[in-house]
């Protein structure tokens, strides 16, 4: 089978809504029809930095306008897709939102949705988004 490798940047976006801190998680379908929420991410375009690509991705697939405050690692995975083994690196950041609307994300994501911290360590689907989930919470105290 043959491989490619894929490298890309996202974001754990929070906001603090009354005592509470929330985050944002996007959802989209599967292939077999099944809604997964996950964290926003996208692929590093030419020329543009990891925090460059974040910050795009971001404001394309949550609506949102979003800062960065800090590294959260990488997560790297791999999946099959049209026969061939992409191996795939994923660099995090935790960011701040500073305005836009979840109700403008674009067309690839079904539904954006913020959630409060808690709820989104289990509402996420992918063990390596719940763990850089986790590096959030941690630093957001």
């Amino acid at each position: 089978m043959d491989t490619r490798r894929e490298v890309s940047a996202g974001g754990v976006v929070y906001r603090h809504q009354g005592g509470d801190r929330e985050v944002t998680l996007a959802a989209r379908r599967t292939r077999r029809g099944e809604l997964v929420w996950g964290l926003p991410k996208g692929g590093i375009d030419e020329g543009e930095t990891a925090e460059e690509a974040a910050i795009r991705e971001v404001r394309e697939e949550t609506g949102l306008e979003a800062e960065i405050e800090a590294p959260l690692g990488v997560i790297r995975y791999f999946y099959v897709w049209e026969g061939v083994r992409v191996r795939k690196a994923v660099r995090f950041f935790l960011m701040r939102a500073t305005g836009g609307d979840v109700a403008a994300h674009d067309h690839e994501m079904e539904d954006v949705r913020w959630f409060p911290l808690q709820t989104a360590l289990v509402q996420a689907a992918f063990r390596g988004e719940r763990e850089v989930l986790q590096r959030a919470a941690a630093r957001l105290g």
